[in-house]
């Protein structure tokens, strides 16, 4: 039983590492094969768990084999438009110029239905509003809506905005994040001197953000029963 768990463990710190080498890709927004690695891996560490017999380097081998396929494959995809073509494909226009192009329905064996589901997905509602609907590489759907349908944006009013600047978690679950401290050019007394205001104990914190506006949002944890 404890060679399991030990197994386990290992196994699990391996593909932990692997796939943060992998990226942070969702699974949706993955290519195909991106996909089929993963998989492959999957498969790869449930093996030399369950079975004591098989040496656990079988398993660790064939992971590191396939990273190493991954990286290379990437490579290639990154350097040649031709091999990014012939590894994940090019987008197909679905609807174009606002009519359903019921050949590329065809050749990605898309139904109407499923079609109107990603559009939905993707908060519309009328294939009517659309202008063109693009199938991604990754399996997603772009929607470029016509004209008239397109959200009115400041740009289109001739307003000025004010340049959006990031916010900063200065305080999560109780920690003072210092590198964000850092980055706005703040210390740690400081921080206490604006939670003191607010009367907060930043220990006591559950988050506490400084807005892009300036302004800021917070929250205390909550009590718990028998705390002190």
């Amino acid at each position: 039983m404890i060679l399991v768990f030990g197994r386990t463990i290992i196994i699990y710190v391996l593909v932990l590492i692997v796939m943060r080498f992998m990226g942070k890709r969702e699974i949706g927004q993955m290519q195909p094969f991106e996909l089929v690695i993963s998989i492959m891996i999957a498969d790869l560490a449930s093996t030399p768990m369950a079975e004591i017999g098989i040496p656990i380097l079988y398993g660790i081998i064939p992971i590191f084999g396939l990273l190493f396929v991954h990286i290379i494959i990437s490579v290639l995809n990154i350097k040649s438009i031709k091999m990014r073509e012939i590894i994940c494909g090019k987008p197909r226009i679905l609807i174009n110029k606002g009519k359903i192009d019921e050949m590329a329905l065809i050749k990605e064996n898309f139904t109407i239905n499923e079609l109107q589901e990603r559009l939905r997905v993707n908060s519309v509602n009328n294939i009517t509003d659309v202008e063109y609907a693009i199938l991604e590489t990754s399996g997603q759907i772009s929607v470029i809506l016509k004209g008239e349908k397109n959200p009115v944006t400041p740009e289109d009013l001739n307003l000025k905005i004010a340049p959006v600047k990031i916010s900063y978690d200065l305080i999560l679950d109780g920690k003072i994040m210092y590198d964000n401290l850092k980055k706005i050019g703040k210390n740690e007394e400081w921080l206490e001197e604006e939670t003191l205001k607010l009367n907060i104990i930043p220990s006591e914190a559950l988050i506490f953000v400084l807005n892009g506006d300036g302004t800021y949002f917070y929250q205390t944890k909550m009590k718990r029963k028998g705390a002190v």
